[in-house]
C-alpha cells in the first residue's frame, strides 16, 4: 500500500509553518491515541503514521528533503539526505522517539513546560505566617505593633544565584540543562529528574562561601505592622513581598500574620458585641437603683437596676460594643446581672433576713411557682 503524503496526514498545506504543522500533529496525536481509541483497531497504526510525519515535517533540513525528494528522502536511498546522516529510518518510523515527542507535547505544559525550561526559570519565594497576639482594647482602637520575623533572604555577597561572586550557574553536564534524563526501555522512554543538578537544569561550580550556594541566608526582619480596628481572633492580614525570597532572582513569598485576641477580665466577645456580668446585691435587685459599669474605650456607664431583677436579667447599652472591621458603627454592649449571695453575716444581719423571711411568703414569685409544680409532680406520682 502506497505511503500517504505526510502533508496530507497531518492535513496542513506544504507552505504551512512550523508552528502551524505543531499544532495540526498534537491535534492528530490526540485524535488517534490508542489509549483514546481502544475500539478502534486502526488507530495504533494512524498513531504511528501521524508521528512519522511529524518526525519528518518538525526538523527544517528533514521538510526541506522531503519537499525536494518526497518518502524518497528517508527509504535509505538518498543517504546524503539529512535522515540518511542519523542512519535511516525505519518503514514504520522511529516509533518509541515519536512516543516520547508526543508525551512531551502532550504533557509537557503540566511537567514543567517540557525541555525541561520551567525549572530553569526563576521560582518565587514561599509564604510565612505569623501569630500576633493583641489585647481586647487594642482591638477596639487599633494599634501600631513592630514584629521580628526570621526568613529567608536573598545573599548579598552573590546576589542570590549561589555562586562565589555572583557568577552566573552554569548548564548541568549530566542533563545538558533540561533537568531531566532520559532512558530506553524497549518500546518506551523513561524521563526522569536529573540527579546531579535535582531537575534544576544548573549547577553552581564554586559555590558562595555565605550561603552554601543556596543563594540565600537566614536574616532577622524587623516590620511595622498597623491593626485596624474591629479585629478579631482568626483575622488574617497580608503584607505583600515580605516572605521568604525566591530563587534564582525570583519574587519574595507574602507574610500573612494571624491576629489571636486575648481574653478579657471584664468582657467576653461575640462579633460586635460585648457582653459583662455584673453582680449586684439582694438588695439593689429587690428595690432597684444605678450601677456603675465599664466600658471597653475606657469609660463608664451607668444602669439602671429594676426592682425585682433576677440573675441573668440582660440590659442593652447600645452603640457600647466593639467597632466593626468593614463598615461603620458600632456593636451593643449586654449588660447581665447576677444576683449576689452575701457572706458572713453577723448576728444581727441574720436576724434581720429571718424575720425578713418569715414576712415574705409571697414576694417569691419564681419559688412560688417551682414548688408548685413539684406539688404537682408528688400528686401525679402517688395516683
Amino acid at each position: 500500500m502506497a505511503k500517504r503524503d505526510f502533508y496530507e496526514v497531518l492535513g496542513v498545506d506544504r507552505g504551512a509553518s512550523s508552528e502551524e504543522i505543531k499544532k495540526a500533529y498534537r491535534k492528530k496525536a490526540r485524535q488517534f491515541h490508542p489509549d483514546s481509541n481502544a475500539d478502534d483497531p486502526d488507530a495504533e497504526a494512524k498513531f504511528k503514521e501521524v508521528n512519522e510525519a511529524y518526525d519528518a515535517l518538525k526538523d527544517p533540513e528533514r521538510k526541506a528533503a522531503y519537499d525536494r525528494f518526497g518518502h524518497a528522502a528517508f527509504d535509505g536511498g538518498m543517504g546524503g539526505g539529512p535522515r540518511g546522516a542519523r542512519g535511516g529510518m525505519h518503514p514504520g518510523g522511529d516509533f518509541a522517539s515519536a512516543f516520547s515527542d508526543v508525551f512531551e507535547d502532550l504533557f509537557g505544559d503540566f511537567m514543567g513546560g517540557g525541555r525541561g525550561g520551567a525549572r530553569q526559570r526563576a521560582s518565587r519565594g514561599s509564604d510565612l505566617r505569623y501569630n500576633l497576639s493583641i489585647s481586647l482594647e487594642e482591638a477596639f482602637t487599633g494599634a501600631h505593633k513592630t514584629i521580628n520575623v526570621t526568613t529567608l533572604a536573598e545573599c548579598d555577597a552573590c546576589n542570590g544565584s549561589g555562586a562565589e561572586g555572583g557568577a552566573e550557574p552554569v548548564a548541568c553536564p549530566t542533563c545538558g540543562g533540561m533537568g531531566k534524563v532520559r532512558a530506553q526501555q524497549g518500546f518506551f522512554t523513561v524521563e526522569r529528574t536529573c540527579p546531579t543538578c535535582s531537575g534544576a537544569g544548573q549547577i553552581v561550580k564554586n559555590p558562595c562561601k555565605s550561603c552554601a550556594g543556596a543563594g540565600r541566608v537566614e536574616k532577622a526582619n524587623t516590620l511595622a505592622v498597623d491593626i485596624p480596628p474591629g479585629v478579631e481572633t482568626g483575622t488574617r492580614m497580608r503584607l505583600a513581598g515580605k516572605g521568604e525570597a525566591g530563587l534564582r532572582g525570583g519574587p519574595q513569598g507574602d507574610l500573612y500574620i494571624f491576629i489571636q485576641v486575648r481574653e478579657h477580665p471584664l468582657f467576653q466577645r461575640d462579633g460586635v458585641n460585648l457582653f459583662c456580668r455584673v453582680p449586684v446585691s439582694i438588695a439593689s435587685a429587690a428595690l432597684g437603683g444605678d450601677v456603675e459599669v465599664p466600658t471597653i474605650d475606657g469609660g463608664r456607664a451607668r444602669v439602671k437596676v429594676p426592682a425585682g431583677s433576677q440573675t441573668g436579667r440582660q440590659m442593652r447599652l447600645r452603640g457600647k460594643g466593639m467597632p466593626a472591621l468593614r463598615g461603620a458603627g458600632r456593636g451593643d454592649m449586654m449588660i447581665e446581672l447576677a444576683v449576689e449571695t452575701p457572706v458572713n453575716l453577723t448576728a444581727r444581719q441574720k436576724e434581720l433576713l429571718r424575720e425578713f423571711e418569715e414576712l415574705s411568703e409571697d414576694n417569691n414569685p419564681e419559688s412560688s411557682s417551682f414548688f408548685s409544680k413539684v406539688k404537682g409532680f408528688w400528686d401525679g406520682m402517688k395516683s
